[in-house]
């Protein structure tokens, strides 16, 4: 499957702004107009569009951030699939994708989430690819998940 990440643009706004998840799971995620009102306000998010076969079929926001940690962190802060194109499998596909662009962009280091910890489909989809809860909590309540750099590409 050809699978496209775009940043948001003048050119894909109102489709960004028009996802949605399914009503089970809007306590999870934030709307893409609080993400993107949340881009606005932090220079270290990147917001960006999820295609599948060049049709949009989801949303995230990553970024560095340098003033966390020693070094910074990676963080994978938002990533969501919309409620008609859930169970199609694209939530892996599209994390997968995310992940390479990640480690493309910077490098081999490792990457940060967060979610809270009821969100089961979520919880099992990031511990597939090797994400493991750290101990830390956000400011959110969310608990910290984390792929270490020499587990990628498990």
């Amino acid at each position: 499957m050809k699978t496209e990440i775009k940043r948001v643009s003048s050119a894909n706004l109102q489709a960004v702004l028009d996802l949605r998840v399914a009503p089970n799971q809007s306590s999870y995620i934030e709307s893409t107009a609080r993400c993107l009102e949340d881009a606005r306000e932090c220079s270290f998010y990147v917001p960006a569009a999820l295609y599948a076969e060049g049709e949009l079929v989801g949303f995230a926001m990553y970024g560095f951030f340098p003033g966390e940690a020693q070094e910074g962190r990676v963080w994978l802060d938002r990533f969501l699939i919309d409620a008609r194109h859930q169970g199609r499998g694209l939530g892996r596909i599209m994390l997968a994708a995310l992940l390479d662009l990640l480690r493309e962009n910077y490098g081999l280091s490792d990457i940060y989430l967060s979610l809270y910890d009821t969100n089961k489909a979520a919880l099992s989809l990031y511990r597939k690819f090797g994400f493991v809860f750290n101990g830390e909590t956000d400011i959110n309540g969310e608990k910290v998940m984390v792929l270490h750099a020499e587990d990628h590409g498990r």
